[in-house]
């Protein structure tokens, strides 16, 4: 079975990587599904709070839910993304990718897939701005994630969406993947 080409959109909280993702989705040219780390992290905090007993408190305190879960939630992930290119299934990953642990994870995870890696870019003004419009953001996330997400330079295709709305970055992508690029699309191996 021909395996389905992984589309990594890196990029920090609110720079447009899920909005993106819904273009690709709404192209009619190649089929993309698309998974998102905020998908598996809300999805553990509802059954959480679904299961814990009543008499507990039913309030999380998510730093320790982070230590304990966080790096299995993310592997999890990963394996997912991983199961849908092998099953032949073209995946978006909406996700932020901020340190070297992240980063050697996902592509261990991902060796030998097709993958397109595409940096997100925004500026902290820009950021800072969307965050105080979206009203659903801690205010300062993407800030505090700016200097590591984009101190990564490996990737294939960079799109800034202050420059681009998010269907010309999506045509973007889609240009790459059509492109001589696809014929290079990395095997999981930057």
């Amino acid at each position: 079975m021909k395996q389905g080409l992984i589309v990594l959109l890196n990029g920090t909280s609110s720079s447009g990587k899920t909005s993106i993702s819904s273009e690709l989705i709404r192209q009619k040219e190649i089929l993309f599904h698309h998974l998102s780390v905020d998908d598996f992290f809300n999805n553990y905090n509802d059954f959480i709070n679904r299961k814990l007993p009543d008499e507990l408190p039913r309030e999380i305190d998510h730093q320790a839910v982070s230590q304990i879960v966080d790096d299995s939630i993310v592997s999890v992930y990963y394996s997912t993304v991983k199961l849908f290119s092998e099953m032949g299934l073209n995946v978006i990953v909406d996700t932020v990718i901020d340190n070297d642990k992240r980063f050697s994870e996902f592509m261990d995870a991902c060796s030998g897939q097709p993958l397109l890696y595409v940096g997100v870019l925004c500026s902290r003004e820009e950021l800072v701005r969307r965050e105080q419009a979206r009203g659903d953001r801690h205010i300062g996330l993407a800030t505090s994630q700016f200097d590591n997400v984009y101190r990564f330079n490996e990737y294939d295709l960079e799109v800034n969406t202050e420059q681009l709305n998010p269907a010309e970055c999506a045509e973007k992508i889609l240009n790459a993947i059509k492109s001589d690029i696809h014929d290079d699309i990395r095997r999981g191996s930057i």
